[in-house]
């Protein structure tokens, strides 16, 4: 299946990604993929280093006649966000992606493809591997732990990189050139209940809702996306309201950064209720469907009998707990003042678990100006500690200013045009780019960031354009051949 991936121009680069893709590479587990890239760098007889935890760097000297100019730094991140469809069998821990060709796209079957950053990567490996692409002196920086916390970009320590100028390759709009991301923090609300005994005389159903796109929590936050843990709160809340339903267990979600697409629960009615009970959430069902039926045409709302189980959460903690969740504020809370259409404060309710007398409310709120995400992560924990929740702050990682009068953006800005005739976007976006951090230990560094046009990020329906990469590809060696 990979072979027709290989096939594809530019060669050098879909080689490389096929390459990469073959090796397991999830978030907090990248030691074969650090081996992998370790191994290419020193097959090269390049200087080949890892730091403290774990980032790869790769250097190689200039070509003939470009030794004088400034040292550039290509940064991408090895790990990948792993998500699939229920109905797809795959081990993410043992298997390479499996990739095929539609259209113009490049997916994977029933899983994320990678792209995200592996385009990247095997752009950067492609460039080191060359020996036909005129350059400056490289530094390659293959970052660990992006997607679950940018651990890496926070353990690089200053002192380490070389290089004066940082490209990024990790936007996802071949017509953008990012200068400026937002930050984000990790708001997690923690409860311990009383289980209860089941009441007798009732009946247990299997709550369902899936079918929806999902996404990246920050590229994707504005599109009005389906979150499948405010639209099951919404359920439950709403069959708790009529006909004091007994929830056992919820399972809502997986990664922070990922906009939630399914989400499961077990409950119980009253055998006297189940009849109106069903037609009511059906109704519902049906209302939010309508809803949502331009931007989430395929999700589905299942009601079907279960086993009736031993436990269920006790009254008083159900009802926090769905009142809270509801007042939990999702989705965009502000829009920049400083740039057109830029979000810049939003909140991502990205996983929900209830069950065994503990319930566990992960949320990712991101914005670009520190003391706004801040605000309303302190809202946010208002609202979960009046549900009687601990609520914790995490994984904090800053926002990467824009520098408008930056010399790489000058020049990217005259190649692109130079190269297709227009001018690209100047924009900032709402996702966390590792610039900010890493401008915490480098903040002479001058960056930039760019990629190749990339579609349904962080979830199965992730997808690449192959005419984009061709074109992010020669915006990638003509920026190389031109830099100061």
């Amino acid at each position: 299946m990979n072979e027709a991936i290989r096939k594809l121009m530019p060669k050098a680069i879909w080689n490389k990604f096929a390459d990469l893709n073959a090796v397991p590479r999830p978030s907090k587990k990248e030691e074969r993929v650090i081996s992998f890239v370790m191994d290419f760098g020193k097959k090269l007889g390049l200087e080949t280093i890892t730091d403290t935890v774990g980032n790869v760097i790769i250097r190689k000297p200039a070509t003939k006649g470009m030794e004088h100019k400034k040292m550039i730094t290509l940064q991408s991140h090895l790990d990948m966000v792993h998500q699939k469809n229920n109905d797809t069998v795959f081990d993410f821990d043992t298997q390479g992606i499996e990739m095929f060709v539609q259209d113009d796209w490049v997916k994977a079957k029933g899983t994320t493809l990678g792209a995200d950053n592996g385009m990247g990567v095997a752009a950067i490996m492609a460039l080191l591997e060359s020996t036909a692409i005129a350059h400056p002196p490289l530094e390659a920086l293959f970052t660990i732990d992006e997607e679950t916390g940018m651990t890496g970009a926070m353990g690089l320590k200053g002192g380490v990189l070389k290089g004066e100028i940082l490209l990024n390759l990790d936007t996802e709009e071949d017509d953008e050139i990012d200068i400026g991301c937002a930050g984000g923090v990790d708001v997690t609300a923690f409860r311990n209940y009383n289980e209860k005994d089941a009441p007798r005389g009732v009946v247990a159903y299997s709550l369902i809702v899936n079918g929806l796109q999902g996404g990246h929590s920050g590229m994707q936050i504005h599109e009005g996306l389906g979150n499948a843990n405010k639209i099951m709160n919404r359920l439950l809340h709403h069959g708790n309201e009529c006909f004091n339903i007994r929830i056992s267990e919820i399972n809502g979600g997986s990664l922070r950064n990922a906009i939630p697409r399914e989400s499961v629960a077990l409950l119980v009615v009253d055998k006297s209720h189940s009849a109106s009970f069903e037609n009511k959430i059906r109704d519902l069902a049906s209302i939010i469907q309508r809803e949502l039926a331009i931007t989430e045409p395929n999700l589905k709302i299942t009601l079907t009998s279960a086993k009736v189980p031993k436990k269920v959460m006790g009254l008083g903690a159900q009802d926090k707990l769905l009142k809270a969740i509801y007042a939990a504020h999702n989705g965009v809370y502000a829009m920049s003042a400083a740039m057109e259409d830029l979000v810049e404060t939003s909140n991502n309710i990205a996983k929900v678990t209830v069950g065994q007398g503990k319930i566990k409310i992960s949320c990712l709120t991101r914005s670009s100006v520190n003391s706004a995400k801040m605000d309303l992560a302190q809202a946010l924990k208002s609202v979960f500690e009046l549900a009687n929740c601990t609520v914790t702050f995490d994984g904090e990682y800053p926002g990467w200013n824009p520098d408008p009068n930056s010399e790489i953006l000058e020049i990217l800005k005259e190649q692109y045009e130079t190269l297709f005739g227009t001018r690209p976007n100047v924009v900032a976006c709402h996702a966390g780019l590792e610039c900010g951090i890493l401008g915490q230990n480098y903040p002479d560094m001058d960056m930039i960031s760019f990629g190749p046009t990339i579609k349904g990020a962080h979830s199965p329906d992730e997808r690449v354009s192959i005419a984009s990469v061709q074109k992010f590809w020669k915006f990638l060696v003509a920026i190389l051949q031109n830099t100061p």
